[in-house]
Order: C-alpha cells, then structure tokens, then sequence
C-alpha cells in the first residue's frame, strides 16, 4: 500500500469531508489519539477513522501507509508534546528531571496510547528533535560521547518503561486497581512480624509508596548515578588502578549484554 501514499505537497484534501473538516495529517493523528484513548487498540482501524473524520476510509491512504505507520505518527506527536513545553534552563541534572517528568506525564494522560507507542522507533522529526535534545543537554554538561550515549539510553529507557508500565495500571478496570490497592492494606499490612519481619517494619511505608509510581524516585536515582558518573569522568583515574567508573578493566568497554531493540526517544 506504500505506493498510495502522496507527497506532502500534494496531500491536501481540496473538498471538505461529510462533517466539514479537511483532512490533514494533523487531524488524521489527533483523532487517532483521541479514538485509542476512548476506545483502545481497537479503535485504530482505518473503517473507525473514516467514520470519524466523515471521510472515505481509503483518503487515509493518501497520508500513511497503513495502521502502522499511522501508530508511529501518533507516537511521535506524543513526543512533540513534551518538547513544545520543555524550557531548557542550562543545569542538566534539572532539565533532565524536568523533561523525564514531563514525558511520563504526557503519557499517563494518554495511557492506552502509551501502551501501544512506548517501545515504538518512530525516526520522526519529534523523536529526532528528542533524542538531539537530550544528547545536547549530557554533551553540554560535560559528558564525554561515550558515557552521554550510554546515560541517555539509561534516561529514555528508565522514563519509557515506567510509562508503559504505569500506564497497564491506569487501563485496568477500576475494580482490578481497587483489588491491588486492597493487597496492599488489607495483606501486606496485616502481615505477622513473627513470619515478615521485613514487611510489618515497613508496612506504613510500604502501603504509602506502592499507591504511586515509583517513577520519580527511580528518575532520581538514575540522575545521581549519571552525576557520580560525569565526577569520576572528570577526575583522573588513580594511577595504577587499572579500572574504570564501570568497575571494568580501563582499556576495556563496559560489559556487553543482549538487548532488545528500544524507542529511541
């Protein structure tokens, strides 16, 4: 179906649809968005669109080349969110915090999105524009390229996987949450400290903290883990030490293991 795919430049719907409107890449992607996140994954069917828009289903041909593609766009507009209130201040550790916020945010407000986008490369201009911000902020700080490129796939990842995560919650029915959310009081609480020392020292706590995401205190602790990173950057290597920040041989590259293939921004 690629090939009916039109320009850019030649897109443009030149009748309005049945309701009025005129189609646009734009508008096809926000009525995406709004469809998934009133109806889910089954809302993204070229038939549904249509019906939305008032328009032929096969005019969608003419913007994407099929539900795929049309998911990577909603996923990049996602991404654009984000960057079109992100106001870098200079301090990296800040802006870093503030942007993680803001991106988890972004998708809790669209969690059934999240779902299907956050494991997605989209090659987008957003997500482009994404990742160059945030090399340009650990670059700027400081960071050598190596250890920039390596705490940027820690960031984006860590912020995507709690999206994800976040968001499966937030798509349960509501008494499923309620069910989880009652382990936590009425279980883990009453736990006898004779068998679960650990849990009934700690369950006041615990019952607090597993009510929320434990997305803002994992974002801290990869931020400082980053600043310990870019001090022993900085600061020579004790000589004869023979390793480095990763504990590795110095000569050496960190350990390598097997991954899976992760959205880039």
């Amino acid at each position: 179906m690629s090939e009916r795919v039109v320009p850019e430049e030649g897109r443009r719907r030149r009748r309005p649809t049945k309701q009025g409107t005129v189609l646009s890449e734009e508008l096809i992607v926000h009525t995406a968005l709004r469809l998934i996140h009133e109806h889910g994954a089954a809302a993204l069917t070229v038939r549904r669109l249509g019906a939305a828009l008032g328009a032929d289903p096969s005019a969608l041909y003419r913007y994407f080349r099929d539900t795929d593609d049309l998911l990577l766009a909603v996923a990049d507009e996602l991404i654009g969110r984000t960057l079109r209130r992100f106001r870098p201040t200079g301090e990296w550790r800040a802006d870093l915090r503030t942007l993680g916020l803001m991106m988890h945010a972004d998708y809790q407000a669209h969690p059934q999105a999240a779902m299907l986008t956050c494991a997605r490369v989209t090659g987008r201009e957003n997500e482009t524009r994404s990742v160059e911000t945030i090399l340009g902020i650990l670059r700027g700080a400081g960071f050598p390229d190596p250890e920039a490129v390596r705490v940027y796939h820690a960031f984006v990842d860590q912020t995507l996987a709690f999206a994800a995560l976040d968001a499966s919650t937030l798509t349960l029915p509501s008494a499923a949450q309620e069910t989880e959310a009652r382990a936590w009081r009425e279980t883990y609480a009453r736990l006898p400290a004779d068998s679960h020392p650990n849990i009934a020292a700690t369950a006041p706590v615990l019952v607090a903290e597993m009510g929320r995401s434990g997305y803002p205190a994992a974002l801290e602790m990869v931020l400082a883990a980053a600043a310990a990173r870019l001090e022993a950057v900085l600061s020579p290597t004790p000589p004869g030490s023979g390793r480095d920040i990763y504990g590795s041989a110095a000569s050496g590259a960190p350990p390598r293991t097997p991954v899976l293939k992760r959205r880039t921004g």
